[in-house]
This record gives structure tokens, sequence and C-alpha cells, in this order.
């Protein structure tokens, strides 16, 4: 059976927020709990999902407000990538995040490195470490299903004019690491700024101008 997934906008900045969870045993993730907390522990127990992990993406605040929240409501540790983990207390990225108007994430329970699994019943969630617009960012594969963060958006990428960004580094990241997926993959983005809140492999390197003027032309 595969696994249930919301996509939920979520604080200020409508931040694509996850919750996905395997039905057979109703153990789940939240992956980038962007605020909403009390909307998001709802519907963790409307669902009955004993919740597992607070996945975030990277180390910017507007994906990770609820973080603290919810983890003293559920005991479900916080996840997040060794080098973003780091990047959390640099002090660029702290100014950064103050001028986005939030304190930075605090420090992560479980800090995890490329290809690293942890498992919701038996399935599996694989970090895949897509540095660029942070460089500990990480998209989270689930059966086929590929959360973005801010690496990939539909039709567009992540900001890299921001501390920790770098262009080259992202486009080799989506180049290595997203189009190297089976073409049915599924893109869950960070933020909806496409023409439809989410998309595939395939999709993106037909229409995704910086797949198809920067990444593709290049071969």
């Amino acid at each position: 059976m595969a696994v249930e997934i919301l996509q939920i906008p979520a604080g200020e900045m409508e931040v694509f927020c996850y919750l996905v969870w395997d039905p057979a045993t109703l153990e789940g993730v939240i992956i980038d709990p962007a605020g909403d907390a009390d909307k998001l522990l709802e519907l963790v127990k409307s669902k009955g999902i004993t919740l597992k992990y607070i996945i975030n993406t990277h180390a910017h605040s507007d994906h990770t407000v609820a973080n603290e929240v919810i983890r003293s409501k559920t005991g479900a540790p916080i996840v997040m990538h060794a080098l973003d983990d780091d990047f959390c207390r640099d002090p660029e990225n702290v100014a950064w995040n103050r001028k986005l108007g939030f304190d930075p994430p605090a420090p992560a329970d479980i800090r995890v490195e490329d290809g690293e699994e942890l498992y919701i019943g038996e399935v599996p969630v694989k970090f895949i470490h897509t540095p660029g617009h942070t460089p500990g960012a990480c998209c989270i594969l689930i059966e086929g299903n590929l959360f973005t963060g801010d690496t990939l958006f539909v039709g567009a990428v992540g900001r890299t004019d921001i501390p920790g960004g770098s262009f080259e580094t992202l486009l080799q990241s989506i180049k290595e690491k997203i189009l190297t997926l089976p073409p049915e993959t599924i893109i869950w983005p960070g933020h909806d700024y496409g023409d439809s809140p989410s998309s595939t492999v395939a999709r993106e390197m037909e229409t995704n101008p910086y797949i198809t003027d920067f990444i593709l032309a290049e071969e």
C-alpha cells in the first residue's frame, strides 16, 4: 500500500509542508513544518498518525519555524543534514533568517548524511544531499515521491544569491541527484511557484528552463 501524502501551505510565506505516512502502521513524518503548528498537529491527530520524525529539507527558518512546538507536543526528533545543522549557526545564515523575520532554527536531534535512510513502518525515507540553495540542502525520497524543498520548483529552481548559495552547485545537484531518478518520480516542491503544485522528473526535463537551457544544453 502506497504512502499517503498531504501537501499543506503553511506559515506566513505559504511554504509547502508535507505530512507523509505509512497507512499500514500509521507512522509518519512532517517535512518542513513552516508554521501553523496547531493546524499541523490537528491533522496528525485526526489521521491517527504517530509522528516519527520532523524533517527539514534545509536550514532556512521559513521551513522550520514550527519545529520546536511540534517536537514538544509529539516527542518526534528534528532531522536535518549535518552541514545545514552546522549552517544554522553560521552568522550569515542567522542574519538571513532574521531578515526574513525569524529566529534561526534550533539544532537538530538527528544529523544525517547523503544516502542515509530512516523508516516509517517498513517504508524507507532516503536523504539525498543536493547542495546549492544551502550547503546541506536535501531532497527526501519516499516511494517514488521526491520532496525537493527549495532545490527544485515546478518550472524553476531555488535562489542562490543568498548565504551558502551557489548556482553552479545547485545545477550540479539537480543534474547528478535528481535527473538520474526514474522519469516518473513525482516532484513535490517547497513553494507553489509553478503552474501546478507538483510535477515529475520527466516533465521538468521537458519544461523547466533551468534544466533545458543550462543542464541539458551542455550535453
